[in-house]
């Protein structure tokens, strides 16, 4: 038996959601089991889809990872209004989740007499600075204007459409159309359950950076442990994009954030940064989840791997050894922020940090990855 399995309170399935862009785990979906069932007592279907989603940031925290964090959750558990996921909310921040570390992953059938209600819901978690995905896209009835209301970070494809897409060029096509239409609204696109080394390999050609499943990583994986990225190697193929006045927004290269509150010691965020390798910036955040500093990796362990520089600053403010967070919003186009980040001299590949319409953090965008996207 592991010591991460020591740790965990109740069975858990852990599964990273791996960037093929720099080969990287981003963020961390987990699962709980379901409550076992005796036959005497029928768990309410909302109430237990609230109760695993707690469980699931429990046991995560028991991991101590870093990462942002991926839930599911049901749209006809959203249909119960703000009072009803009062519990959810207390339950993510005993877990000491902030809104702007979770992913609420939104699945289900989304019956049209709910439409409303989930639409409201997801609004108001959004402002409340929760990260929404839509999951199941391409195959569960989820009206594709719900993704211009939701306003998503993440589209989650739906598994069996994203497995099948090589195979079968009608399903191709789909996906590539929920690609163009998730860059269009700012939102990234993440193919699940990938199998193969060529669904993977297909799922980039189609224009998707984000994917799980078993070709990446085994059931056992747990956050911490290495992933297995077959096309990390290989050269990325271009993709065509259609004519645009301003080109992609900088939100289509976001990436989750990796958030501390920005009273955070430096030994604090050296604990952070050595649990992942490939974290490259923490962001400070105050008790808004407005970002007040930011923290870049090379630099930050150079001053602390110099002399008596772990005695020095390990128990003060790691906004000490921070700089002035580069800020640019979710609606500006790429080349803008990459023009910027080209004036800022020394820090000129240092992290950009994404804020949503009151400040807020949304995520990071990687330099590199804005050169890459943006050449010729």
């Amino acid at each position: 038996m592991s010591a991460a399995d020591v740790l965990l309170p109740a069975p858990s399935v852990f599964q990273p959601v791996v960037d093929l862009g720099t080969g990287h785990v981003v963020a961390v979906e987990t699962h709980a089991a379901p409550r076992s069932d005796d036959g005497t007592v029928r768990a309410d279907p909302a109430a237990e889809d609230v109760r695993r989603a707690v469980a699931a940031a429990r046991a995560t925290a028991d991991l101590r990872t870093p990462l942002p964090l991926q839930i599911g959750l049901r749209a006809e558990t959203l249909a119960h209004g703000d009072a009803f996921l009062a519990g959810l909310h207390q339950g993510l921040a005993a877990a000491g989740r902030r809104p702007g570390e979770i992913i609420l992953c939104v699945t289900g059938g989304f019956p049209p007499a709910l439409r409303r209600a989930v639409g409201t819901a997801l609004r108001r978690l959004r402002r409340t600075g929760y990260l929404i995905g839509m999951a199941g896209v391409g195959a569960a009835h989820a009206p594709l204007d719900l993704l211009v209301d939701a306003a998503p970070y993440l589209v989650k494809l739906d598994p069996e459409l994203a497995r099948r897409a090589g195979a079968d060029p009608r399903r191709g096509s789909l996906v590539s159309a929920l690609v163009e239409l998730a860059h269009r609204l700012g939102a990234h696109v993440l193919a699940p359950g990938l199998a193969t080394e060529e669904q993977v390999l297909h799922q980039r050609e189609l224009g998707v950076r984000l994917v799980q499943g078993p070709a990446l990583a085994p059931p056992e994986w747990r956050p911490g442990m290495r992933v297995t990225v077959p096309v990390a190697a290989r050269e990325e193929p271009r993709r065509e994009r259609p004519e645009t006045s301003l080109g992609p927004r900088v939100s289509e290269f976001t990436l989750p954030a990796v958030t501390m509150p920005h009273g955070a010691t430096a030994g604090e965020v050296l604990d952070v940064l050595n649990a992942e390798t490939g974290i490259t910036s923490v962001v400070l955040i105050d008790e808004r989840q407005r970002p007040r500093a930011a923290v870049d990796r090379t630099r930050f362990l150079l001053r602390l791997s110099g002399a008596y520089g772990h005695a020095l600053y390990a128990h003060k403010p790691a906004a000490n050894l921070a700089d002035t967070p580069r800020l640019v919003p979710r609606t500006v186009p790429a080349v803008a922020a990459l023009r910027a980040a080209g004036r800022e001299g020394d820090r000129v590949y240092d992290d950009l940090v994404v804020t949503d319409e009151v400040g807020r953090c949304l995520g990071i965008v990687r330099v590199a990855d804005l050169i890459r996207g943006l050449s010729p």
